[in-house]
C-alpha cells in the first residue's frame, strides 16, 4: 500500500509541475521569463521601431491617445526597489516610462544602458505629484530632489506585455 501512495504522489508532483517553464497557458500569457533573455509574453524582434521613429509616434499622441506597438530602445534606469518599471531612452532628451502589464513580471534591476525590445501599448499621460515622487523614491533619488517635485507633467508611458534583453 505505502508504494502505491508514493507513486501516486510522486505522478501527482510530476503532473503539477507541467506548464511552469514558461510555456503558454490557456489565456496566451506566460508564467514566467520566457527565456533568460525574454520576460513576460514571448515576442521577438520582427517589425520592431527604433527610437527616433517611436519618438515620431509619441509626438502624434494627444493625452489619453493609446497606440499598440513595439520598439527597441536603450534602458535609462530601472526601478531599484523590485524592477517593477524602467525608462527607456527617446530622441531629443525624451523618455518612455515603462511598466509591465498587471504587474505579471518584473526586470532585473541591474541593465541600465542595455538595449531592449518592448512590445504593448504606447500612451501619453499627465503623471500626478504623488506618482512622480514614488518614482522617485523608487530610483534612490535624495529627499531634496523629491521636494523640487512641484508641478503634474506630461509623460509617456508604455505598457509591456512582453519584453527582450539584448545581450
Amino acid at each position: 500500500m505505502k508504494r502505491i501512495n508514493i507513486l501516486l504522489v510522486f505522478f501527482l508532483v510530476l503532473y503539477s509541475c507541467k506548464g511552469q517553464n514558461g510555456e503558454p497557458i490557456a489565456n496566451g500569457e506566460t508564467t514566467q521569463a520566457v527565456s533568460s533573455n525574454g520576460f513576460g509574453a514571448h515576442i521577438d524582434t520582427n517589425g520592431s521601431l527604433n527610437a527616433a521613429e517611436m519618438t515620431e509616434k509619441y509626438n502624434t499622441l494627444a493625452v489619453s491617445d493609446t497606440l499598440m506597438t513595439k520598439f527597441s530602445a536603450r534602458v535609462v534606469e530601472v526601478c531599484q526597489a523590485k524592477g517593477c518599471w524602467m525608462k527607456l531612452e527617446l530622441t531629443d532628451g525624451q523618455q518612455a516610462m515603462v511598466r509591465f502589464k498587471d504587474y505579471g513580471f518584473f526586470m532585473p534591476t541591474d541593465i541600465a544602458g542595455k538595449e531592449v525590445v518592448v512590445n504593448g501599448k504606447a500612451f501619453v499621460e499627465e503623471m500626478s505629484l504623488e506618482d512622480q515622487r514614488h518614482y522617485a523614491k523608487d530610483a534612490g533619488r535624495s529627499e531634496a530632489e523629491i521636494a523640487k517635485i512641484t508641478a503634474p507633467k506630461k509623460t509617456l508611458g508604455f505598457e509591456a506585455d512582453g519584453v527582450l534583453l539584448r545581450q
